[in-house]
């Protein structure tokens, strides 16, 4: 090794400090640089967070667990038949008062022929009534007529009695001194005892008079009752049996069964000739113009949801290309958990807390929904905006 090798090794040696100074300075500068730009990104993003947060999140509170449902009207017989027609199938459109189902109508028929009968019947019968009436007015006429005619007659009777007793007691003070002879006196005697007999006959029949005179009366007054302030319309007889008339129509008028709302069949079970009983579930129909969202907000997210603020509904099917607007109509009641088949056994020794969510009922617009149907089930997601209540 020359002299000047190690020179030259303590000169680089020298030369190499000030070199990673440098460099080091240069690495501190970048981190100061990188640090300011970090803490200037995370104040933008915190600034951005708070803008947010009072401009967005604070006004609108959204879920994605929240479906569409409507109250499907449920079709059921009110009377029991067998089915004749079925002339809709799943999945058919329906119009209200469109004929669904219709039972046998023959047993419906022939009941509503007999209560016809029935009430005609009625009428005659009332109409008996008010004869009756007029023809027991008319024997207690003649029975009080009979009554007098007794009492005139056992007047007579005593008249009768009264001659035969003074004619006999004339016969029996002329006997001692022989003017009048024993014939005379038994004859005399006999017509005593004819008129007292005429007396009590007399006296029996106007007994009898008076009886059928009471008869008769009693006999109007039970027939009065039938007929007594009211009128052949009115009268009960005729008012029920107009009763089992109208009902009988009813239940031939109820073997064609109607649609009761606009919609589309649903859960068709009923097949021909199959007996139906009243109450029995033939089919459902389903109206989609009345379909409504049911939200299931956290329970967090419901502080300062109301009624009649203002929806915004994304379907699944259409894509957030299509948005819905409704409007908040109820707030359940209580948490879905609550109303489950089995709720939530909490007071046990294992509970854990899990954030609940209650069902909020939202309306959608119906001019929408004509535009884009929805059917029963579908998938949404509801953002309610908080604060519109409030601005107006």
């Amino acid at each position: 090794m020359s002299k000047m090798e190690p020179q030259v090794l303590e000169a680089a040696l020298q030369a190499q400090p000030p070199a990673a100074d440098a460099a080091d300075a240069r690495n501190r500068v970048r981190r100061k640089r990188l640090f300011t730009l970090l803490a200037a990104l995370l104040l933008k993003a915190g600034i951005g967070w708070g803008i947010y947060e009072y401009a967005h999140a604070s006004r609108y509170v959204s879920t994605d667990n929240a479906y569409t449902a409507v109250e499907s009207a449920q079709v059921t017989p009110s009377v029991a038949g067998i089915v004749r027609e079925v002339r809709v199938a799943d999945t058919q459109q329906v119009r209200r008062g469109e004929v669904l189902v219709v039972l046998d109508e023959v047993d419906f028929q022939l009941a509503l022929e007999q209560a016809e009968a029935e009430l005609q019947r009625a009428v005659r019968r009332v109409r008996g009534y008010v004869a009756t009436d007029d023809s027991l007015a008319a024997q207690i006429a003649a029975r009080a007529s009979e009554g007098r005619r007794a009492d005139a007659q056992v007047s007579a009777a005593e008249a009768d009695l009264e001659r035969a007793r003074i004619d006999h007691a004339r016969r029996e003070a002329l006997a001692a001194s022989g003017s009048v002879s024993g014939d005379e006196i038994t004859k005399a005697r006999n017509a005593l005892e004819t008129a007292q007999a005429n007396l009590a006959a007399s006296i029996a029949q106007a007994a009898q008079a008076r009886a059928n005179h009471a008869a008769a009366q009693g006999s109007r007054a039970a027939n009065a009752v039938l007929i007594q302030d009211t009128t052949e319309d009115a009268n009960p007889e005729v008012a029920l049996a107009r009763a089992r008339r109208d009902q009988a129509r009813v239940n031939l008028e109820r073997a064609v069964i109607r649609a009761p709302v606009d919609g589309v069949v649903a859960r068709r079970s009923v097949q021909l000739g199959q007996q139906v009983q009243p109450g029995a579930a033939l089919l459902s129909v389903v109206p989609l113009a009345e379909v409504h969202v049911d939200a299931n907000f956290k329970e967090g997210q419901l502080a300062g949801v109301q009624i009649g603020q203002p929806v915004e509904v994304v379907s699944d099917l259409y894509g957030e290309a299509v948005t819905y607007h409704g409007v908040v109509t109820g707030l359940s009641g209580g948490t879905g958990s609550t109303f489950a088949t089995i709720p939530a056994q909490n007071a046990t020794g294992n509970w854990i807390k899990v954030v609940q969510r209650v069902p909020v009922r939202i309306a959608l617009d119906p001019a929408e929904l004509a535009a884009r149907p929805l059917q029963v089930g579908l998938s949404m997601t509801a953002t309610i905006d908080k604060q519109a209540s409030r601005n107006h």
